[in-house]
């Protein structure tokens, strides 16, 4: 649209894998730049070996899973995890509560297929207790792509963490509690999400242009951290550029301004958490974060393939949290009490 100026971008902080495998370095000024009060709540990791062939390899899945048979895509679903296991499409409201049909997701636990046999935390706590659900028959394939790419992302998350410990430790020498690098490599509850985001229905930008949310709708992940690939654009399943230089990740800051996130495919995004935020007493700040569609008429036909790893501690991992009512008063839960009630507000109107 003529006159249209582009939005605001913004590079994420780029740190190096060996800086990161060196836990003697002093990272605070990146993590500060990223995570803190200024930041977009996002670093990348850049130099991670295997990690972008592991990428290349899932994403691709992506684009064959979202092709497989509607009768088939339907047999991975799981109702029980109020579709927060298997197949997922049409299920999750955003913002405006209509259901959300412009992507797809296949949910997984990288580490394990069955977390737990304890039948409390299953019932309480099924969005992420539920055994895994994979297409062993119509696309084998995903099943070791997706647990090599996740473990990856989890090991870099954890140097990531390690390095949050030690800037949270220098800003508040009186910090207590367990550690974030602690509380992730002890949960067998992380969460891997492949989504596919299918065409726009329209070339036109006048519509897009209405939401910046018009493919992925505003929330902040309410996890301790989140792992995150570049985004696979493809037509016809051949990969190909982002055909829009609008489309793409946006973050709204704490200071208001909507910026649109820049790392490239070779790098391994890592957003804040609403867990972290709470645990570390608001120096790791988490941002709300949406997903802006391609248009134009070098879109139509253009899908978007991207992969996150939402790393998160065991469910009885108590929280501290300021009463909505009043400054002063905390209250405690648990996090599967926490979870539960956030994806509450997104599967609203899904029958159990």
């Amino acid at each position: 649209m003529a006159g249209y100026a582009l939005p605001v971008s913004e590079n994420v902080v780029s740190i190096p894998l060996s800086s990161l495998q060196d836990k003697n370095i002093d990272l605070s000024r990146e993590l500060e730049a990223g995570f803190g009060p200024g930041g977009l709540g996002i670093v990348a990791i850049s130099e991670v070996p295997d990690y972008a062939s592991l990428r290349h390899h899932l994403l691709h899945l992506g684009e064959r899973l979202a092709a497989l048979p509607e009768q088939v895509r339907e047999n991975l679903e799981d109702p029980d995890s109020r579709y927060s296991f298997g197949w997922s499409h049409g299920k999750e409201n955003l913002e405006s509560g209509v259901p959300d049909v412009l992507k797809g997701s296949f949910y997984a636990n990288p580490l394990v297929d069955i977390p737990t046999l304890d039948e409390e935390p299953l019932q309480r706590y099924p969005s992420f207790c539920r055994p895994n659900k994979w297409p062993k028959k119509d696309l084998p394939e995903l099943e070791q792509a997706l647990k090599a790419l996740g473990r990856l992302m989890l090991d870099v998350g954890l140097l990531v963490a390690h390095h949050c410990d030690k800037y949270v430790e220098s800003k508040c020498s009186t910090a207590e509690g367990d550690k974030l690098e602690d509380l992730l490599r002890n949960s067998q509850y992380h969460k891997g999400r492949l989504l596919h985001y299918f065409p726009s229905l329209t070339s036109s930008v006048t519509e897009r242009l209405e939401s910046t949310s018009s493919w992925c709708g505003w929330h902040t992940d309410h996890g301790s951290l989140t792992g995150l690939t570049c985004a696979m654009y493809m037509r016809n399943g051949i990969e190909i550029r982002c055909p829009d230089k609008i489309a793409g990740l946006y973050v709204r800051t704490l200071n208001g301004e909507i910026k649109k996130a820049v790392f490239s495919e070779n790098q391994i995004a890592y957003q804040m958490g609403e867990t972290t935020e709470i645990l570390s007493k608001g120096l790791l700040r988490a941002t709300p974060h949406c997903v802006q569609a391609s248009a134009g008429a070098n879109a139509v036909g253009v899908t978007r393939n991207t992969f996150a790893l939402f790393m998160q501690p065991c469910w009885d991992q108590p929280l501290q949290i300021i009463h909505e009512q009043s400054d002063c008063t905390e209250k405690v839960i648990n996090f599967g009490d926490f979870s539960e009630k956030t994806i509450s507000k997104y599967y609203k109107n899904v029958m159990v």
